[in-house]
Parts: structure tokens; sequence; C-alpha cells
């Protein structure tokens, strides 16, 4: 009984160590392709303008953009509670402050979680009866790894672009955020042969 609850201990620290290994190195990984549209993944605004985070995420998405790595951006999220703008308009306004064709621009402003994210951008890009084939997915690198596998369980394909700069700089920053995704991460995997 003693050797079975050590093997079961062994396998699940082993899985753990999986996980969070895994979050970490595929937010190293930049896959620079080509694809119709970049989709921002959203962060908080404040008082209309983008915080920290969402400003890196925006910068990285407008300079895609520029370089013509993607033909459009679509950007994501509601509004907080409190604040006088979604996440999707304060970053639609940046953009255009930015140089980027306000006609290459797709918003949704429903969503409030990275999966609502991936699927309301989808039904705007629906609505405006645009055939997207290819997705390039914009995030912090720690959050790419579980934002990649929700768009493929919608049947996306998508690339994975992490910002190359990112308002997660010290250690005491990145670990919450990293443990954060971790464990959502291994939530997601742990669960999904029973959704």
């Amino acid at each position: 009984m003693v050797k079975y609850v050590k093997g079961i201990m062994i396998i699940v620290v082993c899985f753990l160590l999986y996980t969070g290994l895994s979050v970490y190195s595929f937010g190293l990984q930049d896959n620079d392709g080509k694809a119709d549209a970049a989709i921002v993944l959203g962060a908080a605004a404040w008082n209309g303008k983008p915080s920290p985070v969402l400003k890196e995420r925006l910068n990285h998405a407008i300079d895609l953009y520029k370089k013509e790595k993607v033909d459009y951006l679509i950007f994501t999220g509601g509004t907080a509670p409190g604040e006088i703008k979604s996440e999707a308009r304060t970053s639609k306004e940046y953009a255009i402050g930015q140089g980027v064709d306000p006609d290459k621009i797709i918003i949704e402003e429903k969503s409030a979680v990275t999966e609502e994210n991936l699927k309301y951008a989808l039904e705007e890009v629906r609505k405006k009866h645009l055939a997207f084939d290819s997705y390039t997915l914009v995030s912090d690198p720690l959050h790419m790894k579980r934002s990649v596998l929700l768009a493929k369980q919608l049947d996306m394909k998508v690339y994975s672009s992490p910002t190359p700069t990112s308002a997660y700089k010290s250690f005491e920053a990145k670990l919450p955020f990293f443990f954060k995704e971790w464990m959502y991460y291994t939530g997601y995997i742990v669960t999904t042969p029973f959704r």
C-alpha cells in the first residue's frame, strides 16, 4: 500500500513538473509565420488607457501589422467594473493613434476571460464575413501555452507570438502569473476528458 501511494505521488509530481515546464518553455517560442489576423488577448484598461500589460501586447501586435506579418488586428476584452471603456475599444484607439488603418481593426467587447476572448473574436470575424484561415495569438509569454490550447479546442489554426517585452519583469511579478497559468493549464488538461 505504501509503495502504491508513493508511486502515485511520483506520477503526480512528474506530471506537475511537466505542465509547469511546458507553460514556461512554450512562452519562449515565437512562430514567426504570416497569418490573416493577430488576436490580442485582453488585459486591463485603466481610465480609457491601456495598462502596462495591455500596452506591451498592443505594441507587439502593431509591430506585426506594420511588418505585414498580419493583415488585421483583433482586439478583445469587455469593460471592467468602474472603467469607462472596454479593453477592446481602448486598444483600438491606441492602435489608430499608432497609425493602424481603422478598417483593419476588429473588436469584440463582451469577453471577460481568455476562452471568451477567442470565441467572441471568431464571432466578430464571421459577422463581417471574412474568410480568415489563420491567426496569430498575442499575449504575455506565460499566457501562451493555455491560450493556444484553448484556440485549438475551437478548431482555430493559430501561431504563438508572445510579447518580447512584458510588464511582468521582476521575479516577484512573474511568479504569481506563472503559478496562475500553471494551475489553469494543469486544471484544463486534467478536466478535458470530462468536457
